[in-house]
This record gives structure tokens, sequence and C-alpha cells, in this order.
């Protein structure tokens, strides 16, 4: 049976222009840039650099001085007036104060050079390879890690060959290959495990007493040593703690990452570009925006004079239309893209300026313990902007500070109440816990029960388990990898 009924809900949904915006302000700005290029490719009525003024149109153009036609139906669709008034100035020809466009270099140099793969085959074309050995060889080459190691089985490379490479062969092969790979510079590479990697480097080094200790302990009590158990590394090869720190001495003057020796290792590297900068001038803050972020776009002239030999044609046919039709989504496209980049910097600048202000002290003094507890609510409800927006500046922005350029995040934490009754900030109590560790006993290392008891008796209270997570979030180790002998 067939029914029918009226439902009423309320319901949320973004313009198109609210998600461009969201989607501006969440870009650093190396990739705001390249989407700026990528919008000034597809829409031809954008135009980038500062708009010649001088190409404005008269008055004449005017509303009064065009009589509309009452039998043209196309101008009933499309005002063009909309687009030729210049009785003011638009928001989107307006540039903000706080910029110069000499502020910031936009050429980002990239260097040039061999690649890490290409320096091992050159150093291989030395050797006597046979025509099988050099397939080998070229295939290990390949399977090596931007650290250096080759992390697969010998195995498993037998049967890559076989099934990628047509390349029959066996594991002795393979072997025998891989050893000539290993007498490659830099010391090292071609390991298969940190073990390997190690032993490899003090063979090449010059025979001596500490060097043959050294030696011994990796090949026979990796384990221990890795673990740092030096009482057992005493008992088992029976030498005296000076031996033994003098033997770690020589260990820790290795590379355990051989293929990051390489100058010319091209491998990506993230180009931080600060978006924001705070200066200290006469006891003040100082905030401004990079100039990256506030581009000079103007809508183009020529996309402006289609619309006006229009308005000026007496005979208006379908395709005619057409192209004013197009020409109208251009610009509409233009405007909204201007209009969303004038208010992410509005957004930024606004967000960035309140942070500033909340932790005032900290940007003051450089002194972590001087961060206050901050959640992105807090900013949210200082500046009247949605939690979301506020995340999305912090998630992908920095700034440069006195103290160096920072990750805008990493203002904010969790709070938590000391001994006192107050609230102090998370970070706070990380830095107390790094300075702490960088200070005490390394023959004799604090455990998490009395970093959490030294915390404690510095008006922190905090459990165990709690200091652990934060040594952990510190990539600090546990007491005993920390021990020295």
């Amino acid at each position: 049976m067939l029914k029918q009924q009226l439902n009423f809900k309320l319901s949320q949904k973004l313009s198109p222009q609210q998600i461009q915006l969201m989607k501006l302000i969440q870009l650093p700005t190396q990739a705001f840039e390249q989407r700026i290029k990528e919008e000034l490719e597809e829409n031809p009525a954008l135009e980038d650099g500062k708009e010649d003024l001088d190409a404005e149109f008269d008055d004449e153009f005017s509303n009064d001085e065009y009589d509309n036609d009452d039998n043209d139906t196309i101008d009933a669709d499309i005002n063009v007036d909309d687009y030729l008034s210049d009785d003011e100035t638009p928001n989107y020809r307006l540039q903000a104060n706080n910029y110069s466009a000499d502020d910031e270099e936009k050429n980002v140099p990239y260097a040039s050079g061999t690649s890490f793969a290409q320096h091992l085959k050159t150093q291989l074309s030395t050797f006597r390879l046979t025509d099988l050995e050099q397939e080998i060889s070229d295939f290990l080459v390949g399977s090596v890690d931007e650290s250096g190691y080759i992390r697969r089985t010998l195995q498993d490379i037998v049967d890559d060959l076989a099934f990628t490479q047509n390349v029959y062969t066996d594991e002795e092969s393979v072997e025998k290959v891989l050893k000539k790979v290993q007498e490659l510079d830099p010391a090292g590479v071609g390991a298969r495990s940190l073990q390997e990697c190690l032993l490899i480097q003090l063979k090449r080094k010059q025979a001596t007493k500490e060097v043959s200790l050294a030696t011994d302990l990796l090949d026979k009590s990796f384990d221990h040593f890795s673990k740092k158990h030096y009482n057992k590394l005493l008992a088992k090869h029976d030498i005296t703690e000076d031996e033994l720190r003098d033997a770690i001495d020589v260990i820790e003057h290795l590379n355990p990452k051989p293929g990051g020796a390489f100058s010319g290792n091209l491998r990506m590297v993230e180009h931080v570009i600060p978006d924001f900068a705070i200066k200290i001038i006469d006891g003040e803050l100082e905030l401004t925006l990079n100039g990256r972020n506030a581009p000079e776009m103007h809508i183009s002239n020529d996309y402006s004079n289609m619309l006006k030999g229009y308005k000026e044609s007496k005979e208006k046919t379908k395709s005619q239309k057409d192209a004013v039709m197009f020409i109208k989504q251009k610009l509409d496209s233009a405007k909204w893209f201007i209009d969303a980049i004038k208010q992410r910097q509005q957004t930024l600048m606004v967000t960035m300026s309140s942070i500033m202000n909340y932790q005032k002290e900290f940007f003051l003094s450089g002194d972590e313990r001087n961060l206050r507890p901050m959640i992105l609510k807090d900013i949210a409800d200082e500046i009247g902007m949605d939690v979301s927006t506020v995340s999305r500046v912090a998630n992908s922005k920095y700034v440069d500070t006195p103290y160096g350029t920072k990750l805008i995040k990493e203002f904010f934490s969790e709070s938590m109440t000391n001994d006192q009754g107050e609230e102090v900030s998370t970070r706070e109590i990380k830095k107390i816990l790094e300075i702490s560790i960088d200070e005490e006993d390394k023959r004799k290392p604090l455990t998490d029960d009395k970093l959490a008891k030294l915390l404690l008796e510095k008006g922190y209270p905090i459990a165990r388990r709690t200091v652990a997570k934060y040594r952990e979030q510190l990539d600090i180790p546990v007491a005993r990898m920390r021990k020295e002998i």
C-alpha cells in the first residue's frame, strides 16, 4: 500500500566555498604555494602578481548607460554589470599589511648528485665479475635500503632472482657475491643485521687490543652487549672494567647506519618553512605572517574585456551566451578562491595571535617549564571558532621563534594538578623529567620508581606508569639501557 507523508529535519551542510576554505587552512606554506599554482593553471580567469589598475573600466560601462533590450533573453540570465562595475574596491583586492613581498625567498634550491645505488654500482665495476655475478650484484645493490642494510634472507633473494629476473642460482652463490658487496664503501654497507654491520667495520680497522676485544664482544656476546649486561661480559670474557670501557668506546664510534654516511645519498628531505615568525622587540612579542601565505592575486583583465565585448555586442547568439556562461563560472571561481585566501590569512593570524598571547611567558623566556596547559578548546573559545579550525592550523603549521622553529601543536598540552593545587602543563613535567635524567649518575641510572619519587619531592605527584609513558614519549630508554661503565 502506497503512502505519502511529509518529514521535516534540520541538517548542516558546508558550501563549496567553506569546504575550499577549510582545505586551504590546513595546508602548510609549501603545499599552499603548490595549490595556488594548480589553481592558476586550471582557471585562466585568475592571475598572480599586482593588478594593473590603469586597465580598469571607465564609468561609461555603468548600469545607467547600458540599454538592456526587453527582447534580450540572454541578459535576463546573466547580469554582466556585476562583473564590470568598479564603484568600490572589492575585498579580494585588499592585501594584509604585515608582510612584504621581499620577506621570503620563494625559490627553494634543490641538490643534485649521484644516488646511493649508483655510487655502489660504480664501485662494483672495479671487480672482475661473471655475467651471473653481475646480475646478482646489481640485484643486491637494488635491495640495499637507505640505511645501508639488506633486510632480506638469502632464500628470499634467490626466489626473487628466479621470478623477477629469470636468474637461477643458489644461496651459496648469492652469499659469495654479497661478500663482495660488503667490501664496498661506506664500511658496513650490505649487512643483514646490526651485528654484522658493526663486525664488518671492525674488520677494516687496524688490529689493536681494543679492536680485538670489541670484535670478540660483538661476535660472541652481542645479546649481552646490546642489553648492557656488563657484569656478565666481565665474567664471560675475564676482563677488567677499564678494558671493557675501552672496547665499548671503539664500538660507540662505529656507524650503525652506513647508508646515512654517503653525502650523495638523495633522500626525501622535509623542508620546513615557517608559516609565522615571532620576534621580541623592546620586551614585547611581534607576530608576522610569512609573505608566501599572502600572495597577490587578481582577476584577469582579458576575461573582463570579453564581457565588455559581449555587452557592446548588438547581436547576441546562443554561442555567445555559452561563452559568457563559461566566463561567469571562471570569474566566480576566481573570486571565491581569492576570498578564501584572504579568509585563510585572517584565520591564521587570529589563531596564532591567540596562541602567542596565551603562551606569552614561554615566548618571552623560551623555557618550556613556562608553558601553560592549553587545549584546542581554549583557543577555539577565545577566538570564537570551531575546534576543528584550530586543529587544522595547529597540526601542520610552524612558527619561527627566537628559540628555533616549532610545530604549533607542540604548544598544546594537557594539565595536571601539583601538590599545591595549581594546574601545570604536562610539557613542564616532561622537561623536569628530562633534566633529572640528564643529571643522574650514569653508573647508577634512576629507575622509573625513583624518578616518580624524585618528581614527588619536587611537587609533582604522578605514578610510576605515567613516568614510564612520559619517558617513552621523550624517546629515553629504560634505566638499564642508560647505564655506563
